[in-house]
């Protein structure tokens, strides 16, 4: 140890002890409080100033919300609630206003006679969307005046003041995140929207409206106006959409036991996933827990007793399991719990076990009167049981044989892998690549140390379509399995993907630039979100980013991602003179490049650009996979042509 380590070991003291007060905190360690500083963490931003007016929709005191991006990516939220207290605080001595802008877990939310149930999911709100924007306006409507108090990084600029009056009541806030602290700037309307639409599922009869004053390529500004009547029921049928329907309509359940609320939408379709997705206080839990564990169980239990009473069951040659009941079932838990336990890898499983009991009672009950009123849907459903419990053993001798070939032939590794040397999955990362030809070139470009490659032949199997057994028996899908060393079991609350034994933590899939290539990279996501979504939730997704252009001039040459970036490569190569004696190529498959190509561009840690994969939101990301990848046509088509003007033609 040197005298200087020495030293400072020594001088550990009271005085190195530092104190962060206020939202000083939040400022220093912004993503344990929004969980990062990325997309996702700028999009938290605005959930959090929502759910404020989201929880006072749920007292029963607000019906409409305005969401609005500004130009300068600023948003502001309005609604028409009661607008936040302006009077002193008895024991801060300063606003209330102030209080709830400026100290963390401070609010209503937090006083059960003002709010029985609220939103957000780490409970520190709106306090740190101010510490981590420049300038935060706060304006309140009540009392027949308006309140208006502004701050910058969580610091009052001046104390509340009336700034005019008027009957309304609301508050509106007005905030532009800090650029020095996100490093994603742009908000997504795209992102903004499917939270909005969920929301208005989710709280039935409040106007959500969504703008947007950044005008598109074609100069239009964007705004949409959420609004549901029929709330998770409607919810189901969206979600549902793009399937074919097994159920003329869909199943509802509401009810309350033991002091929770819940409600619940489910229906059956011809397909062989289940869609389940829960919700706790309005917030998505990813993972599950007791309130899914209780659907689950009163779902297995009052339809296998409907179908033993109703001697539906009696020529059935295979075993029923609980997961044969959920094959082709879409569906939505919501519930409402006071003070909610979230637990998990992303915390978001909910571990109230109180939870369990009532959501099964309710479902429990609700179905069962359901069932014997429906008599020709029941059968249906009980059929599409029976079917699924004779497909589940054929996928279960396909995934059998999966795992013996494995044993049987030594490591099990599939012959077509370049696997690599090192062993600990966090350094090791696979490149799942279209075709063999490019395959053969990143086996040669790669790091041998860290880096695997697995070649795929073509286009993998559309698992949407697929039965299950099939989707075992596909040879490309079964490589990818065997390589990535993970399985498919099933656990007490539903089909869970075994990573114990998993390979590698980055996961990056390397198609060609061209048509074909999207399609491919689609189908292998669909894979992915469909069977091995744990793989997404937990961040080990990737998508290669190859150029689309080589920009060369002589011995010069620059490596082009984007057609901005192409531009200015151009003019910088030609130096003011003439444009056209600068050559552009345009890649259009990663065969086109050799070997020391592709490791600078694509797979050199130091140069490359990778985009990862995440799950924003499930029930979104559920309706477009079955959309894209589906049966049904018209919704795809309307979708490529609601969509078209965005895409763009490279000659």
């Amino acid at each position: 140890m040197t005298e200087g380590a020495k030293d400072q070991k020594q001088n550990y003291s009271a005085e190195n002890i530092q104190v962060l007060e206020g939202l000083e905190a939040v400022r220093k360690r912004p993503a344990m409080y929004i969980g990062d500083v990325g997309v996702r963490g700028l999009h938290h931003l605005v959930y959090e100033v929502v759910d404020n007016s989201i929880d006072e929709a749920l007292a029963g005191y607000c019906k409409n919300i305005v969401v609005t991006i500004h130009t300068n990516n600023a948003i502001t939220v309005e609604d028409d609630g009661r607008g936040i207290p302006t009077g002193m605080h008895p024991k801060e001595g300063k606003s209330a206003l102030e209080v709830v802008m400026t100290v963390l877990h401070a609010g209503g939310k937090f006083d059960k006679d003002t709010y029985k149930v609220s939103g957000g999911l780490h409970g520190v709100g709106v306090s740190c969307v101010n510490a981590l924007s420049t300038l935060m306006r706060s304006t309140v409507y009540r009392e027949g005046k308006i309140w208006q108090q502004e701050f910058s990084c969580g610091k009052p600029l001046y104390d509340v003041k009336v700034v005019g009056e008027s009957n309304k009541t609301g508050t509106t806030q007005y905030f532009e995140p800090d650029t020095s602290i996100f490093t994603h700037h742009e908000y997504k309307f795209d992102t903004l929207q499917a939270r909005m639409r969920e929301l208005s599922y989710l709280n039935r009869g409040i106007n959500i409206t969504l703008k947007d004053e950044r005008p598109d390529e074609s100069g239009n500004l964007r705004e949409e106006t959420f609004y549901s009547q029929g709330g998770l029921k409607e919810f189901v049928t969206f979600l549902d959409g793009t399937r074919e329907k097994l159920l003329p309509e869909a199943i509802y359940v509401e009810g309350e036991k033991n002091g929770i609320p819940v409600e619940v939408a489910m229906t059956y379709n011809n397909g062989y996933t289940e869609n389940l997705h829960s919700y706790v206080n309005n917030i998505n839990t990813i993972e599950g827990g007791t309130h899914v564990a209780g659907f689950r169980r009163a779902l297995t239990r009052t339809l296998k007793s409907y179908a033993e009473k109703e001697g539906l069951l009696k020529n059935v040659k295979v075993e029923i399991s609980g997961d044969d009941f959920r094959e082709g079932l879409t569906g939505v838990i919501s519930v409402k719990v006071a003070e909610p336990q979230f637990e998990g890898q992303t915390k978001t499983k909910l571990g109230n076990s109180d939870v369990t009991g009532a959501v099964d009672q309710c479902v429990g009950d609700m179905l069962s009167n359901y069932l014997e009123e429906n008599p020709r849907e029941a059968k249906l459903i009980v059929q599409k049981v029976v079917l699924a419990a004779t497909a589940r053993a054929a996928a279960r001798k396909a995934r059998e044989m999966v795992q013996r070939k494995g044993a049987m032939s030594g490591s099990g590794l599939p012959g077509k892998l370049a696997d690599c040397s090192e062993t600990d999955p966090q350094k090791c990362e696979i490149y799942l690549v279209e075709g063999d030809s490019a395959g053969g070139t990143a086996k040669q470009g790669r790091d041998r140390n860290f880096q695997a490659i697995l070649p795929l032949r073509g286009k993998i199997l559309n698992v949407e379509k697929a039965l299950e057994h099939k989707i075992y028996e596909n040879e490309e899908v079964k490589n990818m399995f065997t390589a990535l060393g993970v399985s498919i079991g099933t656990a007490d609350d539903g089909k869970a993907l075994n990573m114990e034994k998993l390979r590698y933590h980055k996961i990056i899939i390397m198609t060609d630039a061209d048509v074909d290539g999207s399609h491919i990279r689609t189908l292998i996501l669909t894979l992915f979100f469909r069977y091995m979504k744990e793989l997404v939730e937990f961040g080990y997704i990737y998508i290669a980013q190859p150029p689309l252009y080589l920009v060369k001039k002589g011995k010069d040459e620059e490596y082009c991602w984007t057609e901005p970036q192409r531009d200015e490569a151009v003019n910088r190569l030609a130096k003011g003179g003439n444009p056209d004696s600068v050559n552009i190529q345009r890649y259009k498959g990663l065969g086109e490049m050799n070997a020391e190509q592709l490791w600078s561009t694509t797979m050199n840690p130091d140069t490359r650009t990778l985009k990862r994969v995440t799950l924003e939101s499930a029930a979104e990301a559920d309706h477009i996979f079955s959309m894209l990848m589906g049966d049904e046509v018209p919704p795809r088509r309307e979708f490529i042509e609601a969509n078209a003007r965005y895409a763009k033609i490279d000659a």
